[in-house]
């Protein structure tokens, strides 16, 4: 799992925050369409910022987890965020080549998928 492989790389580059944040962004994006994945992706992220002494993104993750699952449920997420609390909660964002080939959709254009600004399903 794609998914499972990110939250591997995040422990991994510790103490490297910036790279945990970034793969931690990636299995956020991987993340989406499902409710549970999607949660514990924010979970992974909350742990970060308090680990960072980020109070703006530990507070913004708190509001994620309680709202991440609903979303992934109900289908109405932002395709492509990174779940950081400086990217907005429901901001569409584009998705890097490589994850949205992993989420079979190499061939959407990113405007048609910002355009749509949910996901609807892909590989976990």
């Amino acid at each position: 799992m794609a998914f499972e492989a990110e939250l591997r790389r995040a422990r991994g580059a510790a103490p490297d925050t910036a790279a945990m944040w970034t793969a931690l962004e990636r299995a956020h994006i991987l993340s989406q369409a499902w409710a549970w994945p999607h949660t514990r992706a924010h979970w992974h992220m909350f742990r970060l910022a308090v680990r960072c002494r980020d109070r703006a993104e530990t507070v913004g993750q708190v509001v994620r987890i309680l709202v991440a699952g609903a979303g992934s449920l109900s289908g109405r997420v932002p395709y492509g965020n990174t779940g950081r609390t400086s990217a907005g909660l429901l901001t569409p964002m584009p998705i890097p080549e490589d994850l949205r080939v992993l989420l079979g959709r190499a061939d959407l254009p990113v405007d048609a998928a910002l355009a749509r600004g949910s996901v609807e399903g892909g590989a976990q």
